[in-house]
Formats: C-alpha cells, structure tokens, sequence
C-alpha cells in the first residue's frame, strides 16, 4: 500500500504567513514538495495570479487570507486555511462559503504533512475533504468554540451536513474548472 504522504511528492504548493518562522517550519515539514513562500498579501496574489499551484495553504490573519482564498478559488487552486488568531467560528464559516477546502489550527501544525496527504488525496478522489475535516477535529472545534457553537449559524450547519458533497465552496470551485464549465454544466 502506498503511503499516503506520498501524494504530496512533487505537488506545487504556496505557503502563506506572515510568521517567517511558520514558513520555515512548514517548508521542513513539507519537504518532498516544491515550496513558494510569501510573507505578504501582495507577493502571494502575484503568485497566485502568475503560477499554477497544486494547492495554496493560507494563513488568515496578517497577509489578508480570505482574499487570497477568493484568487485562489478564481484560479481553481485547492485552498487550505491555516491559522491561530482567526480560529473561531465565523471564519470558519466563511472559509467554507468562500470555497477552501479545509481549515486547520496552526496548533496541529507538526502533523500538517499527514492533514494535508489526508485532505488533498480526498479532494483529487472527489471525497469531501470537509468530512475528513470534521471527522479529525469536530472535538477540537467544540472543545475550543463551545458544543452550542454551530447554533448561531444553524441553517446554514444543516444545510452544510446534508450536502458538504455539494457545499457552496465546492460549486464556486466547480464553476471554475475548466472541465466542468466546457461541459456547459
């Protein structure tokens, strides 16, 4: 069987921070990709806008993640989340509207290689990576916002569990991938 990191071998990916360190730990963790790294909104919507990533991984707060996301969805680049400051529920939220495929706390950052193979290797088989998402750390969520915290947005929870296969996020991103849009779907 193969390992599961073994789907990130090769894969072109940006990371984005504001934090040099958290570049540079990402860049160690992730070390059988080819690594972009950008420390500032600007840099990083250049590369985005100019390079054909495989995936981006973006931090929220500090390098204005959430418009990066909305490029990175224009482009159709999967787009994972990754942040300390912005972990709550409202972002989160958001996250999923705009289209990431996953939001992950920076707190699991030393694990971010086998999240990532995880969530990546379920986007390419067309699995929700949201559900792989939720599985690893709907404790961690309701341990850090509270059991009632998806109350506040509750339509939008349930509409959410019924069709994470189909979730908003998703068909932006389907809008977007030339295949899909040839088909005149």
């Amino acid at each position: 069987m193969t390992n599961t990191i073994d789907v990130l071998k090769g894969k072109y990916v940006l990371a984005v921070d504001d934090e040099n360190d958290i570049l540079d730990t990402i860049e160690d963790i992730l070390d059988d990709v080819k690594l972009d790294k950008a420390s500032d909104y600007s840099s990083a919507s250049e590369k985005i806008k100019t390079n054909r990533y495989d995936f981006v991984i973006l931090d929220i707060m500090g390098v204005d993640g959430l418009t990066l996301l909305d490029e990175a969805v224009e482009r159709n680049i999967p787009a994972i989340m990754l942040t300390a400051h912005a972990i709550n529920p409202e972002t989160l939220v958001e996250s999923i509207r705009k289209g990431a495929i996953s939001y992950i706390p920076k707190e699991t950052l030393s694990e971010l290689d086998e999240l990532l193979a995880e969530l990546i290797s379920a986007h390419e088989n067309g699995e929700p990576p949201w559900k792989h998402l939720f599985n690893k750390f709907g404790s961690y969520y309701d341990e850090r916002f509270g059991k009632d915290w998806k109350e506040k947005n509750k339509d939008f929870w349930t509409e959410f569990e019924k069709f994470y296969t189909i979730s908003e996020g998703i068909q932006k991103r389907l809008l977007k991938d030339p295949n899909i849009k040839n088909k005149g779907i």
